[in-house]
């Protein structure tokens, strides 16, 4: 069994949809291969749906005439990927779901509440819609495939808009599944439910995720995720046009790179494959004759001690320091609990060895705040002059150079700061976990690019 997912641009329209469905029927059907095939709503649609559930919120009915575009969106589409003598069929279908949609927008207007439940559920119309249609499209082909709604299988907490999955529950409902149905099962990603079958979604690359739930519960020979380019590359191509696609990584250099701004895969997607050491495959829906990057336990690409450079372009670090923070236990634990207590997330920590000092990177919006939480948590040290003034630096972002072999290589480091040096660049703040997998370094916004052009000229272009 091999799990795929196809979502983003590769559903953008007919023509695309098109092209994944000659995918399928060339490289798996014809052949025999056992597959099940995960969708995303059509490119853009989620963001619609959110779009739609707020003006109804603000009881504005320009509402209306968006829910018209996404039904003559859906309609053409699926009257170009089929014959004409089933449209009718299919407008049965679709309208069923279109006239659930505006009756639950038409609540959101009359109550002006948008919970985040009703939220949840006004989304998953964008999965449930795209994956009828595919469905229909692949059985007007002659492809014995059915519909099937993720949401019956995949069963949540109620955390409405990033669940959490009860695998036990789920992986019993996916394994019976697939026992009763031999068809080509057309899975709709993203969307779940409660144990009261209340719809909830998966959060951020929710559609990834549901094809690594699908292939882990299936112990599934491999998962592919299907996007808009050759696999994982060295670097954002958008800044490095040298960047090239890896053979493979493995599954801590791929979290690591996903959290520091590759988005080819998120995190959470690889969890339930990692446990079951199933091979991920990242491929392009463009290219499909390539043969991408494969996520796995080990990599082959033995000689690259760093396999990529990815970053995240716009934080702002946050500087504590004081004399009367040396050698007093506590202080980094009251300055982590204060922020998770107020939601900041906490991209990068370093704190020198004397401990007169912690920097802190967050998200720039969440900057000033943090400085005034801060100051508040700490209010009797700073007045006691134990701690000084918080400081907010702006305009900065972090680079991270990912690679397992660089773990007890001598000199990978200083081969990156030689790099920048060169380029003088100057380093704000560096961090590096005892693991030696990953080098984070914040530099000034302005010189990203070229800390990226040159790091990637001097330690990975000669590898392509």
């Amino acid at each position: 069994m091999i799990v795929l997912k196809f979502g983003g641009s590769s559903v953008g329209n007919a023509e695309r949809i098109d092209g994944v469905i000659s995918i399928l029927i060339d490289s798996y059907i014809n052949k025999k291969k056992k597959i099940a095939v995960v969708f995303s709503a059509f490119q853009g649609v989620t963001d619609k749906f959110i779009e739609i559930g707020k003006l109804a919120f603000q009881r504005k009915l320009s509402y209306k005439a968006e829910i018209e575009q996404l039904i003559e969106r859906h309609y053409d589409t699926a009257f170009r990927l089929n014959p004409t003598s089933m449209h009718e069929q299919i407008v049965e279908n679709l309208d069923r779901l279109f006239d659930d949609l505006k009756e639950v927008t038409h609540g959101v207007y009359l109550v002006r509440e948008l919970s985040p439940r009703t939220l949840d559920y006004i989304q998953s119309f964008g999965e449930r819609l795209s994956n009828t249609i595919i469905a229909e499209s692949l059985c007007n082909r002659g492809v014995e495939a059915e519909y099937l709604d993720a949401s019956s299988l995949v069963k949540t907490n109620s955390e409405f808009g990033n669940a959490k999955v009860n695998f036990p529950v789920t992986n019993k409902n996916i394994a019976q599944h697939f026992k009763k149905h031999n068809k080509v099962q057309i899975i709709t990603g993203f969307i779940s439910s409660t144990e009261k079958n209340e719809i909830t979604t998966l959060g951020r690359g929710g559609s990834d995720y549901t094809a690594s739930i699908f292939g882990a519960a299936l112990n599934a020979g491999a998962i592919e995720i299907w996007t808009d380019v050759d696999g994982i590359l060295t670097a954002d191509p958008r800044k490095v046009k040298e960047a090239f696609s890896l053979k493979s990584v493995t599954y801590e250099e791929a979290m690591e790179l996903s959290h520091f701004g590759a988005k080819v895969i998120y995190p959470p997607t690889m969890l339930p494959a990692l446990q079951k050491k199933i091979k991920i495959v990242i491929k392009n829906t463009f290219n499909p004759s390539h043969p991408g990057t494969e996520i796995i336990e080990k990599s082959s690409s033995e000689k690259m001690l760093i396999k990529g450079i990815s970053s995240i372009d716009d934080i702002s670090i946050i500087r504590v320091q004081g004399g009367g923070m040396v050698g007093v236990t506590g202080v980094a634990g009251r300055l982590f609990t204060v922020l998770a207590r107020h939601g900041i997330n906490i991209i990068l920590i370093t704190q020198a060895s004397s401990e007169h000092s912690i920097c802190l990177a967050v998200l720039p919006k969440f900057g000033e705040h943090a400085k005034k939480i801060i100051e508040s948590e700490f209010k009797l040290e700073i007045i006691e002059g134990k701690i000084g003034e918080v400081v907010v630096e702006d305009e900065l972002s972090i680079i991270a150079v990912v690679g397992e072999k660089m773990r007890h290589t001598i000199g990978v480091a200083g081969k990156v700061f030689n790099a920048l040096g060169k380029k003088g660049i100057n380093i704000i703040a560096i961090a590096q976990g005892s693991s030696e997998l990953n080098i984070s370094l914040v530099i000034n916004k302005n010189n990203l690019t070229k800390a990226l052009l040159s790091i990637h000229k001097d330690l990975l272009a000669r590898l392509k």
